[in-house]
């Protein structure tokens, strides 16, 4: 079947989009508000009731849909269809069998994938990753996500765990992270954390313009305003971007000794800032990996743009239901 369709449930939105396999172009996509303190049940018949309007408006008929893929920001177990944990939806959704429910409400058959595992395989399939047999992928936005592809393959791990590569330890004496654990590279290089280093660097009194940037509104102090900031030559807001950006190299000097991958793709809004993380990243990484030929690894800003978690997801409920 060359069309499926990808959603991408997050705490705010819900997009959905009906892929073409052939190319991995997106032909028809839906956006709606999530509404998760509606519960469990009224988000799922909103998503099943997204899905049908998707298709209809799209042009299509359910039986030109060869499936459904959902990419949703948590912990699953994936075989059963099953949420078990959400930490970004009100209610943290354990044990909820989303696939199940949607797939009765619609007829077709559903796949579920977190998140940013559905981002690395459609930069992998389609995107920046195209062409190399092994991959990782870090996505840099309010939290960090991640995936690997290894020898043609997403790699899922135990209960498709695998590839949180947001949460290796980059600093042993680090502050506590989100997930309990101590050190971890979310705690320092999302978009939440940069933002919070211009913050009580302006409040520090430290000679930047950040301040005038944000018209002295530390609520508009962003990580683009920060980055706009480091291109106009701000020494602090340079800084920032020197020190996250170096966090990440060794993060990903961590991944090239551990798998050896082909290529590194950098995904989400952090990644936006470009040279301004990459130049610290290539620096460190040359710092810190002699066991692998480092200078053969490319190190890339993702291509797909918004649409990579919906192409993903679609690419793989396709690539699961041929199984």
């Amino acid at each position: 079947m060359t069309y499926t369709i990808g959603i991408d449930m997050g705490g705010t939105n819900i997009k959905a989009g009906i892929v073409n396999l052939e190319d991995g172009s997106v032909v028809y996509s839906s956006t709606i508000p999530t509404l998760g303190r509606a519960g469990h049940q009224a988000v799922m018949t909103r998503i099943a009731d997204q899905i049908l309007e998707t298709i209809h408006a799209g042009g299509f008929a359910v039986s030109d849909i060869g499936g459904v893929g959902i990419g949703v920001p948590g912990v699953l177990d994936m075989d059963q269809g099953v949420t078990l944990f959400l930490p970004n939806l009100p209610g943290n959704w354990r044990n909820v069998p989303i696939g199940s429910f949607i797939e009765a409400k619609t007829g077709l058959p559903i796949s579920i994938l977190n998140d940013a595992r559905a981002i690395t395989y459609g930069e992998w399939k389609y995107g920046a990753g195209r062409g190399v047999d092994t991959m990782a992928c870090f996505t840099l936005g309010t939290g960090i996500g991640g995936g690997l592809v290894i020898n043609g393959r997403l790699h899922l791990g135990i209960g498709g765990t695998g590839g949180e590569l947001g949460h290796q330890c980059v600093d042993m004496n680090g502050p506590i992270c989100g997930c309990g654990a101590r050190g971890c590279l979310e705690a320092y290089a999302t978009g939440p954390a940069i933002a919070a280093l211009g913050v009580r660097a302006v409040l520090q009194g430290r000679t930047t313009s950040l301040g005038i940037l944000a018209e002295s509104d530390l609520n508009k102090i962003t990580p683009e305003l920060i980055c706009k900031a480091a291109q106009q030559g701000d020494p602090v807001a340079n800084e920032i971007y020197q020190s996250v950006g170096e966090l990440i190299g060794i993060a990903i000097s961590n991944i090239l000794v551990t798998i050896g991958p082909r290529k590194v793709v950098l995904a989400g809004g952090v990644a936006g800032a470009g040279d301004l993380l990459l130049h610290p990243i290539r620096r460190k990484i040359r710092e810190q990996v002699f066991m692998m030929p480092a200078d053969q690894v490319e190190i890339a800003i993702a291509s797909l743009g918004m649409n990579a978690g919906i192409i993903g997801v679609a690419a793989w409920s396709a690539e699961r239901s041929s199984v």
